[in-house]
């Protein structure tokens, strides 16, 4: 690796053996205690009533006061098919990447569906609700390893993907796709993508018992890796762990769109890939509480509400800062934003720092431009990079689903993460 690469790591501050075990002793803690709990809600459509988080999250208490209203989420994926029942109204103008047939709202896998309705489904029809379901899409299509073998593509398409997020309206990107390989290109872009103000999510990997290596973008400092968790606060088995996690969200037993049929949902984990657009709703919840803040106030909440049971400042390899817990902020009020233009991430001053929540203009067709948590909130595990301390940590864990395989130009490898 040269210097300029290893420089695209993320600095990290390991936990000591107390840490260890203290977040071993919090395994049982459940999403429920983290968040305050409520009763779930009677739900009549099957796929909603498998949305367990949004009680355990305070959803409906939530929306009392933010719904993600004013904010615009870009969802690089396999595209996004805005006739589905559940999204109907709430996806803007995009832009395809791919350089195939087609464009940002042909979903080729169903994959990016699923992401968008997470993050602002309306839920009609039946079909999935979104956490913050006033917020609205700007879809950005990629590829992944079985389309760029069936179809003549854009080599380039991750970083014009991220450049054409950045320059459209949106706040939040929200990228559940993960590859092994670190790009000029996408490394330059995902820069760009920071002094345009932009909040970037993407997931760490599903590939944990595999190889658990680095995962980009979600590597690259600028970016929030998101980890996925089950309804008790445990990290998934599979999710990828070390340096690269930045915080975890429910990523287990969360339906999705079967394939690019759509005509039903499955059963399954979402893995990091829901872990991720359930993190990005969380952001454009709190920052449709908080328009004025800008992309690093908003992490810097989310960061310091996170449900942990270890010292703030320090990092679990597989949680991060902890759990995600956005109703902290908008029904407790806690959460210190802190400066405007210092990145939570790298602790430095970051140039585009104006992005705000505001209601703005139309996405145009071309697109343009962590107070602690309550002492009671217990949850999830914590270690240093120990991986016999995982089966210490991970007991009874879900299986994530892993998409995609093969090569593409001999180099890159992307899979949903």
């Amino acid at each position: 690796m040269t210097a300029g690469m290893s420089q695209t790591r993320k600095r990290r501050t390991s936990l000591g053996l107390r840490g260890r075990l203290l977040g071993t002793m919090a395994v049982a803690a459940a999403w429920s205690v983290g968040f305050g709990g409520a009763a779930p809600s009677a739900v009549a459509a099957d796929a909603q009533s498998k949305q367990w988080y949004l009680s355990a999250m305070q959803a409906e208490e939530m929306w009392k006061i933010a719904t993600g209203e004013g904010v615009k989420v870009a969802v690089i994926d396999s595209g996004v098919n805005s006739s589905t029942a559940s999204l109907k109204g709430q996806v803007l103008k995009g832009f395809d990447a791919t350089g195939a047939d087609g464009d940002e709202y042909d979903d080729y896998r169903g994959h990016g569906t699923t992401m968008a309705e997470l993050i602002a489904g309306t839920g009609a029809g039946g079909g999935l609700r979104g956490l913050a379901p006033d917020a609205k899409i700007i879809p950005v299509r990629i590829t992944d390893t079985e389309f760029q073998n069936e179809h003549s593509v854009n080599a380039n398409d991750t970083a014009d993907a991220i450049r054409a997020a950045a320059d459209s309206d949106a706040q939040i990107i929200n990228m559940s796709f993960a590859s092994d390989f670190v790009g000029r290109e996408e490394r330059e872009a995902v820069e760009y993508a920071q002094r345009k103000g932009k909040l970037f999510f993407a997931g760490v990997g599903n590939n944990a018992k595999e190889s658990n290596k680095d995962q980009y973008p979600a590597a690259y400092p600028q970016v929030v890796g998101v980890s996925s968790a089950d309804r008790d606060g445990k990290v998934a088995e599979y999710s990828q762990n070390g340096n690269i996690v930045d915080i975890a969200a429910p990523g287990n037993d969360i339906p999705r769109w079967c394939d690019s049929a759509f005509q039903s949902y499955c059963d399954g984990d979402g893995g990091t890939s829901a872990a991720t657009a359930i993190a990005s709703a969380s952001a454009a919840l709190v920052w449709s509480a908080h328009p004025d803040w800008t992309a690093n106030q908003v992490l810097n909440v989310l960061f310091d509400t996170a449900g942990r049971d270890w010292e703030k400042g320090t990092l679990s390899k597989y949680l991060g800062h902890g759990l995600i817990r956005p109703s902290m902020n908008i029904l407790k009020d806690k959460g210190t934003p802190g400066a405007p233009d210092i990145s939570p991430l790298t602790k430095e001053k970051t140039s585009g720092s104006a992005g705000s929540a505001a209601p703005s203009a139309p996405a145009s067709s071309q697109p343009d431009e962590k107070e602690k948590a309550d002492d009671a909130a217990l949850a999830g595990s914590s270690s240093e990079n120990d991986d016999s301390q995982l089966g210490l940590i991970l007991g009874g864990v879900a299986v994530v689903l892993v998409l995609g395989g093969g090569a593409f130009a001999l180099v890159r490898k992307r899979r949903t993460a």
